[in-house]
């Protein structure tokens, strides 16, 4: 795999995407050399047109882009990297250069959140206190949540209906990480169902 740096002066866009979130961070681009060495060292390369040189995402900064997996398009003249990012993306310190900061591909990063409580055994955690207290506990936690937003969808404050929605959502990804499971498995059961 690797891309075809014969089109546009040696030199390939790459499209950084947070892997967790899915949100488009940046636009660099490549060439042979700034290619080779992401794949080597697992953090993103860039050619700097304007320094005329190779530049690694993060060298000053130390907000680098760990490199998760690379993908070229059908015409292999452009390259997709999911990274996991190591601090703002954009120099202007926001977390994408498009200047969005966007809650969408939000519950991703939370699930991911609330799998490094449990995995670290943080014992200071609410998450991981829960996790231990067992499955039946997890259980009645998310039953007593979707009560109460129950109730709160009966009411007229919008405030407390989302407040008590939000109490659901976490406690329902942590049962889904006590079972062993993943947003990314209830997505698929939807997708197939909307065939």
């Amino acid at each position: 795999m690797k891309p075809d740096f014969r089109k546009e002066n040696g030199l390939v866009p790459a499209i950084i995407q947070d892997n967790i979130t899915a949100q488009v961070l940046m636009l660099g681009y490549m060439n042979e050399a700034a290619f080779e060495k992401t794949c080597g060292e697992g953090r993103v390369t860039f050619f700097s047109r304007s320094k005329n040189r190779l530049w690694t995402k993060g060298e000053s900064s130390g907000n680098f882009l760990k490199v998760v997996e690379i993908k070229l398009d059908c015409d292999q003249d452009a390259v997709l990297i999911r990274v996991d990012p190591q601090g703002p993306v954009c120099h202007t310190g926001t977390v994408s250069c498009f200047n969005e900061e966007t809650s969408k591909g939000f519950l991703y990063r939370l699930e991911q959140t609330i799998s490094d409580r449990i995995d670290s055994d943080d014992p200071d955690s609410y998450t991981n206190k829960l996790f231990k207290r067992g499955i039946n506990k997890v259980a009645q936690k998310v039953g007593e949540e979707a009560v109460e937003l129950v109730i709160e969808a009966k009411d007229q404050n919008d405030e407390l209906f989302l407040n008590e929605a939000a109490d659901l959502m976490y406690h329902f990804l942590l049962l889904l990480k006590a079972k062993g499971k993943k947003l990314s498995d209830v997505e698929q059961v939807l997708a197939g169902r909307s065939k």
